[in-house]
């Protein structure tokens, strides 16, 4: 189909999502498109899309009506151009700061905010929400959000973002049959999300603070000197002491013309100590999850960040059904 005619077909798709003040709504979709900045609402209604006075855009947005499910399945049955093989997903979430909005705001939080500060702190009130975004690998900042939800506050994101990904997991084309990866920021727990995706088809990539502890299989242990219970954990690998490191499982070296030499490096079958789980207080063992834990090193970093010192990545990778994650 050529890109007039998709484009075409897209907004016909998208116009049949609207249910009520279906009109209003697709005008103020396209406001909200080409606008440059948009202090209030009532200011999308000077924008030339949207050909209606500033009442119904309001109206629209009290009593119209999306189904939001097919809304979702449109835009997950288009994928981003450029995308590899294996489809790639982040998830993360994004703060609305709402500091001085009380009353109109209700079931506010608060967050860590990077640019907005509140008494000296890094932290302010408002609304967080979680997104899943389609990436590629093509040098360019566009993504393709498919998804967002309200991450309330008392919600665990881990469990939001495990719910949310079998969601969008179930509106996936037919045709695609290779399970897509989906990448998480270090404030995500890998346990959590491995065990609320178990059994989903699809793999999951974490960021690791560098001073988490690893444990291998109990058999690699040494048998222990006194009669017991049987080991549960194995040999220790801390990621801040090299000396404790074991031969990894596999290791891959590339040059790249952005970063220089760089090595991956992985450890299969680990696991971590699991401190703050659903049994916990209950004695009866802890959980064990296993994963890839995941090493890259690069020479130097791209050009314009020659400022700063490149850093070691620590990743942990693992998948909803077990034996089938590959690195």
């Amino acid at each position: 189909m050529e890109p007039p005619d998709a484009l075409h077909a897209f907004r016909r798709s998208f116009y049949e999502c609207l249910h009520r003040r279906e009109d209003a709504l697709f005008e103020l979709a396209d406001a909200l498109l080409t606008a440059d900045a948009a202090p209030s609402p009532v200011h999308l209604s000077l924008q030339a899309p949207h050909r209606r006075g500033w009442g119904s855009l309001y109206a629209a947005l009290r009593r119209g009506q999306i189904d939001a499910e097919a809304l979702r399945g449109l835009i997950a049955s288009h994928p981003l151009a450029g995308s590899a093989a294996t489809p790639v997903f982040a998830v993360d979430v994004s703060v609305w700061d709402r500091c001085d909005a009380e009353k109109s705001s209700p079931e506010r939080g608060y967050y860590y905010h990077p640019s907005r500060h509140s008494a000296g702190q890094p932290i302010v009130a408002g609304w967080a929400y979680q997104f899943i975004a389609e990436l590629n690998f093509v040098r360019e900042s566009w993504t393709a959000p498919v998804d967002v939800r309200r991450v309330r506050p008392g919600q665990d994101a881990n469990e939001v973002a495990a719910e949310q990904v079998k969601a969008f997991l179930r509106l996936w084309p037919e045709e695609e049959r290779v399970a897509p990866l989906f990448v998480f920021d270090a404030g995500y727990d890998p346990v959590k999300l491995q065990q609320g995706l178990e059994g989903t088809p699809c793999q999951i990539l974490i960021r690791l603070r560098a001073g988490r502890r690893f444990y291998g299989d109990p058999s690699l242990s040494d048998p222990p000197a006194y009669v017991g219970r049987p080991r549960r954990h194995g040999p220790k690998m801390k990621c801040a002491d090299r000396s404790t490191w074991p031969e990894p499982s596999a290791e891959h070296h590339c040059e790249d013309a952005a970063y220089g030499s760089v090595r991956v490096r992985a450890w299969a079958e680990l696991h971590p100590k699991v401190q703050n789980h659903e049994g916990r207080g209950s004695r009866r063992p802890l959980p064990i999850v296993v994963g890839t834990l995941i090493l890259v090193e690069v020479e130097r970093l791209p050009r314009g960040e020659s400022r700063r010192e490149p850093r070691v990545l620590w990743l942990w990778c693992g998948t909803g059904r077990r034996g089938r994650h590959r690195i």
